[in-house]
């Protein structure tokens, strides 16, 4: 039992971390907390099992189309549901914008894919049981994500300037950065991580419309625990959230399991509101 608790816990963990990560991509760059990266999530899986299944693509072109359409999609949320509200005084708008956002791609899914889970593919045949690819896979392209946004952050122009304007809009924007050009491209890299999340996961959480909303909550609370903007603190919370929740599934389960995860939640929070690695804001004037 403590095999499987570990090997499921580890997986749902990472992918719950991906979302995470996938939250923080877009605050950093509009400090706005949009909520269809749960979205994002749900489209990796349903997109996913689209090309594979019913066009029969092979998994790694499946999987550039998966990345492409959710990056748009990220991109369109940034002009659709985000843009207008930063230029509004009233920005905790952004609250109702997105959320409408997400609830179009939940329902125009629910339409044209169908309200009933369907499968999705085996990718590479590796591995069974505990070791099983859908165990595996999630964690190790959790690990690979964070390995590439590292690099992209500390070793490239553009996750430079993503790291300026994450830290220093403002400043940002005198020294003669394209602050719109940036978060238009920081939305498109967050939906490309929430499609790959998705994909990832599709193997333990099927290709369902309904898998958003799920997604969008579990996706949040390790941004909470981490510390809001902390990527390796949302990959912690997460993979704690994950074993945390799977343990309470074979020990309690049903609605307790979700009790729990609740209760923890609030408890972390209630001993640091700033997460666990978070720290408070502040800004040079």
């Amino acid at each position: 039992m403590l095999a499987s608790i570990l090997a499921s816990g580890l997986a749902v963990g990472a992918i719950y971390a991906l979302i995470g990560i996938t939250y923080n991509t877009m605050f950093a760059t509009s400090r706005v907390m949009s909520f269809t990266a749960g979205q994002l999530g749900m489209l990796g899986g349903v997109l996913g099992s689209l090309f594979t299944l019913k066009l029969g693509l092979p998994w790694p072109v499946a999987l550039l189309l998966v990345l492409a359409g959710c990056g748009v999609i990220g991109v369109i949320t940034e002009i659709v549901a985000v843009r207008p509200v930063l230029k509004s005084l009233d920005q905790h708008l952004y609250v109702l914008t997105t959320l409408a956002a997400a609830l179009l791609i939940q329902q125009f899914t629910a339409i044209q894919w169908g309200t009933e889970p369907q499968p999705f593919p085996r990718l590479l045949g590796l591995g069974s049981g505990i070791w099983d690819e859908k165990y595996w896979l999630p964690v190790v392209v959790c690990a690979a994500t964070i390995v590439g946004l590292e690099y992209l952050y500390r070793r490239t122009l553009v996750g430079r300037a993503f790291v300026a304007i994450a830290e220093d809009n403002f400043a940002a924007r005198a020294l003669g950065l394209p602050e719109r050009d940036l978060r238009m491209a920081s939305y498109a890299l967050a939906g490309a991580i929430g499609g790959l999340a998705g994909f990832a996961g599709g193997q333990l959480l099927l290709a369902f419309f309904a898998n958003g909303p799920l997604l969008n909550f579990y996706g949040f609370i390790p941004v909470a625990l981490g510390g809001l903007g902390n990527n390796r603190g949302a990959v912690i919370g997460g993979i704690a959230l994950g074993l945390f929740q799977q343990a309470a599934n074979f020990l309690v389960g049903g609605i307790f399991s979700s009790v729990a995860v609740f209760t923890l939640f609030i408890i972390v929070l209630l001993a640091a509101p700033q997460g666990l690695f978070g720290s408070t804001a502040s800004r040079r004037v």
